[in-house]
């Protein structure tokens, strides 16, 4: 049987179009493709994002800024040595983008200038850490992705 050219067209269109189908199909019904958003109720948090630039401003502000850095026996964070440690509270949000069900909040309790989260808490990967805090009713806020 001899194909002309007309009928090696319309063999590669059709070819290149279950190819496509193919991969719509297969990414549409794939679970590894599936992320979530990193809160539910995006819209809502959306209207308070003034409050988080001005809180973010007060944070940079700081003379002795907030400091996040991995040790051996967790995530160590360090207030600013001048809080008088008993006025700080707020709270540490830890998002995996990856999987919401990993997240977790830890509300901050200090009784030196130092916070750690042990490493039973946190697997090996990228975390999105976002610590809100307010200091004689000034309210700060850190946000940072770390890799763990």
């Amino acid at each position: 049987m001899k194909i002309n050219w007309g009928t090696g067209i319309v063999i590669a269109i059709i070819g290149f179009i279950s190819f496509i189908m193919f991969f719509v199909v297969k990414m549409t019904t794939s679970h590894d493709a599936n992320h979530d958003l990193v809160t539910e109720d995006y819209y809502k948090a959306e209207l308070g994002y003034q409050k988080e630039i001005d809180a973010e401003q007060n944070a940079k502000d700081e003379i002795e800024p907030l400091q996040v850095t991995n040790v051996k026996e967790g995530l160590l964070i360090v207030f600013p040595n001048h809080y008088d440690v008993s006025a700080v509270s707020g709270n540490v949000s830890l998002y995996r983008p990856s999987n919401k069900h990993l997240d977790f909040d830890l509300p901050i309790a200090l009784t030196n200038s130092k916070f750690l989260i042990p490493n039973e808490r946190l697997l090996d990967g990228r975390w999105d850490i976002k610590i809100a805090w307010s200091y004689q009713g000034k309210e700060f806020l850190f946000k940072k992705s770390i890799t763990h």
